[in-house]
């Protein structure tokens, strides 16, 4: 890492400067760097990969953000495109040789109900999923959550290219997203407004519990599914169909990998280096000025952070990281959700060694959405308020069984708040994926900015957030940026 200099940085032969050192960014400088672009990354904090940190205290770790990975190919497809050639060995430098990626076992996931039920479901088995539930919800079951997800797999083919592999620009098409496109089902000779996702799941699996399923699984996202478009059930479609995975070491791990090929492309960095605007000349983007006063030039800017403006709209999400006496519990599953009256509860309970000082102790990150932090959320630094929180997502594990209470060797709790201080997005705000219908509310900031040569990645840019698409935000960047503007994916 290179030391923040101040002063004027001036031009030392940068074509691109990147704003922030998430993971949108990251991807953005690692393809950038491969096609021969010389990158420099201005970071404020004092570390990379955004939402994507790490805790570590005693022996035990924990990623600070996202868990479970979804939609591997994103980044298996990036560190193939940026892998340096190795004479002799054909595979180097791909995902496979810098992390271990395994996807989870089964059960895949765990659902636990108000009433005692238990439904543990598979991974990469629709047949599976369908006998598991009618066995545990009852028969028919199965068909209704297969026949829904049939009517997702319509929406996501619809709706892939652009929701995800095309770039969004500030002059592109939004109208036709602006529709959403789950398949309507028409009674009578009118039909209906456009249901929310909730909507849909009461109507159509008709069980409480199997329509939290679907409920519960969205909220997972940042997801709100009062509010969410039906198509927000294309989250489970790609979930059912490819599968959970998780980087050995914690999804930490795969931030490192990233910024270990940055550096191996010859991305420079600059960390604790603020900025506070983008540069014009001539109607373009000619670089940035700091906020210790100094520039730097560069002939594009990609602005990988939060921006001034953003606003807090939307939900937070409270962790709670315990650390726990004694070894994991046997075929205990990596991921449940509870499921009460309130927002469903996420449970993470990795099998993995390296996240625990040895066999006496093992971890589990308890979580859930909240409002955000701010005006119109929750005051989150207020006595007492993240205690209380805190003791409410324990109480829901221990009562499930799966963070006993008398195992607690020590708990912290990450409220929006210190998400908010940590990343610089408002009020800690959880974005979700990009989503057709809703009049094109659920969709981000497009890729292009007001200026010709600015450029806009991350959760707060299209495709939205989550990994995998804060890593295909970085590929739609970097293909405008090489391609040129007419550019419309597959880079």
């Amino acid at each position: 890492m290179s030391e923040p200099t101040g002063g004027n940085h001036g031009n030392h032969g940068n074509d691109v400067v990147v704003v922030g050192a998430g993971m949108g960014a990251l991807a953005t400088s690692a393809r950038l760097a491969a096609a021969g672009r010389r990158v420099t990354v201005v970071e404020r904090g004092d570390t990379y990969g955004g939402a994507v940190g790490r805790l570590e205290r005693d022996g035990f770790a924990f990623d600070t953000g996202p868990g479970v990975l979804h939609l591997p190919a994103v980044w298996r497809d990036l560190f193939l495109k940026t892998a340096p050639r190795v004479k002799g060995r054909r595979n180097a430098g791909e995902l496979a040789e810098c992390v271990r990626l395994d996807r989870l076992a089964d059960p895949a996931i765990e659902h636990r109900f108000a009433d005692g039920t238990v439904l543990r479901l598979p991974g990469f088995s629709p047949g599976g999923v369908r006998r598991a539930l009618d066995e545990t919800l009852g028969a028919g079951s199965g068909e209704r959550w297969g026949a829904l997800l049939g009517r997702a797999r319509e929406a996501w083919e619809a709706t892939r290219r652009p929701l995800l592999e095309e770039p969004l620009t500030s002059a592109g098409e939004r109208g036709a997203l602006s529709r959403d496109p789950f398949p309507a089902r028409r009674r009578g000779l009118l039909r209906r407004r456009e249901p929310t996702l909730a909507e849909l799941a009461a109507a159509e699996l008709r069980d409480g519990r199997l329509a939290s399923v679907l409920t519960g699984l969205v909220q997972e996202y940042g997801l709100d599914p009062r509010r969410a478009p039906a198509s927000a059930a294309v989250l489970a479609y790609v979930e059912g169909t490819f599968g959970s995975w998780y980087p050995a070491g914690g999804m930490r791990a795969l931030a490192d990998a990233l910024f270990r090929r940055c550096r191996e492309r010859g991305v420079r960095f600059e960390f604790g280096v603020g900025v506070d605007e983008v540069l014009a000349a001539e109607g373009r983007a000619a670089g940035v000025r700091l906020a210790d006063g100094g520039t730097v030039a560069a002939d594009a800017v990609v602005w990988g952070a939060a921006r001034p403006g953003d606003e807090a709209v939307g939900l937070g999400r409270f962790s709670l990281f315990v650390a726990l006496d004694g070894p994991r519990p046997e075929g205990a599953a990596h991921r449940a959700v509870l499921h009460g009256e309130g927002p469903a509860v996420s449970v993470l309970r990795p099998d993995d060694a390296a996240l625990w000082p040895g066999r006496d102790g093992h971890t589990a990150v308890v979580s859930g959405l909240v409002p955000a932090h701010g005006p119109g959320g929750v005051d989150w630094t207020a006595p007492g308020v993240a205690e209380a929180h805190a003791g409410r997502l324990l109480d829901a594990a221990d009562a499930a069984g799966l963070v006993p209470r008398a195992r607690v060797r020590w708990r912290l709790s990450r409220t929006p708040a210190d998400v908010a201080r940590d990343t610089g997005v408002p009020g800690g705000v959880v974005r979700p994926p990009a989503l057709a219908g809703a009049d094109g509310a659920f969709l981000a900031a497009p890729n292009t900015g007001r200026l010709a040569g600015a450029y806009r990645v991350g959760g707060l840019a299209h495709p939205g957030g989550g990994l995998a698409h804060a890593g295909m935000s970085g590929a739609l960047a970097a293909g405008l940026i090489v391609e040129g503007p007419d550019w419309r994916g597959s880079y």
